[in-house]
Order: C-alpha cells, then structure tokens, then sequence
C-alpha cells in the first residue's frame, strides 16, 4: 500500500510515492513556465500545471515500480494566493494570478486603509498585495469584463481538487490565511468585503470549506485513465504549500515551530489560544488543525542574499571549489566557521527585497553596517548567515511579545546541509534545531494528508507522528547565544533608525 503526495510549487509540480510509514519510494518533477507581462506582474496557465501534474504522476509510478492498485489516496498542495477566475464551466478566464504577483499594491494599500476589524490577521498593519481580495479588487477595477464574466474564484488548490474529483471545494487554510475567513465568526465577514468594494464576491467562492486531510471526493474516471490510476480513490483536502510542510516536519502542536528555509524564511506554528498582534500574521482559526490557531511569520531575503554573494564576489572561491571537487558553499562555510561570533563588528540586515514581518515594508532594503579593511569575504559571508539569523531571532522576539513561546524548531529545506548556518540560527536563538529524515517535508505534508483520507490513519496528527522520522538535533551553545544577544540587539535597532533613508532612495530611484 502506497500514497501520493503533489507538491505544485512556483516552478513545476514534484510528485512523491511514499509507504505508509514515511519512506519515500519516488520521485517525479515537471516544469511549468511563470509569464511576467509587466514589472510586478506573473501569471501562469492552468492548463500547463496539469500537464506537467500527470506527466510527474505517470513517470513516479513508472520509475518506482509501483502498482497502480497499490495507491490508496491522494494529497495535493498548491502555492497559495495564486487565484484562479473562471466561467460557469469552471474553464479560467485568463491566466492564473500567482503568488509573487504585486500589481495590486495600491489596492492593498486602500483595503489597509479601511481599518475593518478583519485587518487582525495582518497584525492591524499593512496588507501584502500578494493575498487574494487585493488581487480580485484589482481584477474588478482593472478587468471589468472578466470579473463580470467570472462564475467561480479559487485558489491553485481548489481549481486542482475540482480538476481530480469534480468537487467544488475550499481549503479551510487557505481561506483562514489569505482570504480573511474565520470559522469562529460564522466563515466569511461581508462586512469587510462590501467595505473594499467586492460584496458580491463571496457568492463566487466554493461554498464548501473542508478542513486538511478530509475526503474532498475521489478520483474522476476520465482523470484517473489519464494518471494510470484506479477511479474512485480518494482524494484528499489539501492546502497551501508550505502549511502542509508543517505536517512533514510533524509541527501539530503548540511549542514547535516549522522553519521552512530556502531563497525565504518562513516561520509557522501552532497555538492553543487565538492572538493579534502588529509584526505578526495570524493567529488563523483552524488552519492547519480544528480547535488550534496558527501564528505566521516570515523573511522574503535569506538564501537568495547568500546566493547573491556567492554569485558575484566568490570567484576566488569558486575556482578553489572547483579544484577541489566541492560546492563553493563548502569553501566558504569551511572560512566562515573561523570567523568569530559577531564577524567582528560587522552586521548585514537581510532586507534586500523588503521586510514581510515584522515590518511588511516593501521599501525596506539591505544594510551592511560596520564594514572596515579587516573585514575579509569570509567575515562577510558569515555576517550574512547571521544577519538572517539575528531576522529570525526578531521574529521569535516578536512571538514572545505575545506570550507565544518557541521551544523547538524543526527546519527544512537547502540551507538546512549548511551545518555551520544551522548552528548560527540555533546559536542567535538559543532554541535547538531538529531536522528530519525527508527533507522533502511539502510533498511528505501531502502524504500524511492522503494517508488520512485513505483510512491508513485515524487522523492528521497520528499520521503526521508515524510518517515523520527525527535524523538530527542541533542544539545552541549557550556561551554564544549570551554573545549574539549584543549583535541581535544592534541588529534590531538599525532599520528603525534608518528607515526615512533608505525610503528616500528607494523612491528617488523609481521617480
């Protein structure tokens, strides 16, 4: 008995077989291109995802030689706030809005302005364009036509789970965290929507709002013919992507933290008790499990800065890399790791794309504060690993305001080979590291949901406890964490205090 865990990501869709303890058996990837018609602006075609979904799907059964009969239900994630307008017969109307789509900033900025009540789940700061009612405000302003054509608005998710089952559903995350739904209210608020001007909105959405891992419907026949899989399997409720990584690193519970790191960081967790507070986002209403609230924070620069460093001022590196025969980040964490605590005076704040919490500030940029001729590439590649370190740390600061307190952090993604990297961010934080043995937690998350629905486990947190397996635990130096606390706090004082400047060039540059 096998399960099959969907990840569509921003750049393809990654099919994973897993057995019903966790061990991966294969996997499959296909590309879709991302179209950007204009600065800020990216779209995808629905059509492409589901091409590249069964091709992943029909190559991953193939090369793990696993027997069509033998998959017993499918989980599906999709990137979230890609939303997808479509007509009566569900077909879209124009290419998808995806994710990274910013074109609804001034929008964004007129819903912020409303001051409703709902604005909680932005901690009562301001709105990122990225989240759905700024884009369909955009949509009904900028595309009247189409919005007035429009049937049926959803998400990546619910546009694949009607593609798989022919049902008409929402995921109860989704909408908790992008689309200002709160079961604990009665679903959706039409307040806040007649008062940023889409009232007659709500009767587009799917009127059934399921939560992760329940049974959305089962496997069309036609779609099952075109996977090579059985008809009528399950198919289960999924969500955004990196939600559902929460249950491949198994975070089902308050203390825990996923730490998804990659070209960003993103922090999730979970509470027992709802909390709104400015610099944080959440906390949502049955999210990612009913009766908990989860807490959301994030870093939009991390591995890209570093990629960026290695990129264009590590030739010397490179080229000893290559002789060799390692990646040049093996040299240069080799160099930073004898680089002291603090990179001797030397701090980097990561805010080269802007800030996502706890300032949601767009126009925030990159800071290299206390630069001297002692400084080598080796001292500045491990500032940056610190600077985004000290980010995180003003993230975990920002949840103890609260009284949210983090005792652990489960991380995935690349930088979790960096060990040195790793040991900084347990170091700053003084909270230990554990990674785990998948380091594919989005597409395992898929599989703890298909395994529930296909009755393997009575429910998410059993699933997510037997499918999720602990390889490391990196535990903080308390000697160095007493001597970050200086560099995190100077870290955390820098943006404020040179906020007006740095706006100032940023809008003198797109004068």
């Amino acid at each position: 008995m096998f399960v099959l865990g969907v990840d569509f990501g921003t750049e393809g869709v990654r099919v994973g077989i897993f057995t019903p303890d966790g061990t991966p058996v294969a996997f499959a990837a296909e590309a879709y291109p991302t179209d950007y018609p204009r600065v800020g602006w990216a779209e995808q075609d629905p059509n492409q995802w589901w091409t590249a979904f069964v091709k992943a799907t029909r190559r991953a059964i193939s090369e793990g030689n696993v027997p069509a009969a033998s998959i017993a239900a499918i989980g599906v994630d999709c990137t979230s706030c890609t939303v997808v307008v479509m007509d009566e017969r569900f077909q879209p109307l124009r290419p998808a809005i995806i994710w990274m789509d910013v074109r609804a900033a001034a929008q964004a900025d007129r819903i912020a302005a409303s001051g409703h009540p709902m604005l909680k789940y932005n901690g009562f700061g301001n709105v990122s364009a990225e989240w759905m009612p700024c884009k369909m405000l955009w949509l009904k302003e900028n595309e009247p036509e189409i919005y007035a054509r429009s049937r049926h608005v959803g998400e990546f998710i619910d546009w694949v789970t009607y593609r798989l089952t022919g049902e008409w559903t929402a995921s109860i995350n989704n909408v908790s965290i992008r689309w200002y739904y709160d079961r604990n209210e009665g679903g959706w608020s039409p307040s806040f929507y007649q008062m940023i001007g889409l009232g007659d909105l709500i009767e587009r959405f799917p009127s059934r709002v399921l939560d992760m891992g329940q049974v959305a419907g089962q496997l069309r026949s036609d779609v099952a013919e075109a996977l090579g899989l059985p008809a009528g399997i399950p198919v289960a409720q999924g969500g955004a992507d990196a939600f559902v990584a929460m249950f491949g690193l198994n975070v089902v519970s308050p203390g825990k933290m996923a730490f998804i790191v990659g070209s960003s960081h993103l922090m999730l967790g979970q509470s027992d008790r709802p909390f709104h507070a400015k610099g944080l986002f959440g906390t949502y209403t049955d999210a990612v499990l009913p009766g908990q609230y989860t807490v959301e924070g994030g870093q939009v620069s991390t591995g890209s800065v570093v990629r960026w460093f290695r990129d264009h001022f590590c030739a010397a590196e490179a080229e000893l890399a290559r002789q060799r025969g390692v990646s040049t980040y093996d040299v240069l964490n080799e160099s930073a790791g004898q680089v002291p605590v603090g990179s001797e005076g030397l701090i980097v704040l990561d805010y080269f794309q802007g800030n996502r919490t706890p300032y949601v500030d767009s126009l925030a940029r990159g800071v290299f504060l206390g630069l001297s001729l002692r400084h080598t590439t080796a001292h500045i590649f491990r500032a940056i690993l610190e600077g985004i370190a000290y980010g995180s740390e003003h993230i975990f600061r920002t949840f103890r305001a609260s009284g949210y307190v983090v005792n652990e952090i489960v991380a995935a993604g690349g930088p979790t080979k960096s060990r040195l990297w790793m040991q900084i961010h347990a170091d700053v934080s003084g909270i230990p590291i554990t990674l785990t043995r998948v380091p594919d937690a989005t597409c395992l998350g898929s599989a703890v949901l298909a395994a529930v629905a296909g009755g393997l486990y009575p429910n998410v947190p059993a699933a997510s406890g037997a499918m999720v397996h602990v390889r490391d635990r990196i535990e903080p130096d308390q000697e160095r964490h007493e001597a970050y606390r200086f560099y995190a706090d100077r870290y955390i004082e820098t943006y404020p205090r040179l906020r007006d400047l740095i706006h100032a060039v940023v809008r003198h540059q797109t004068l």
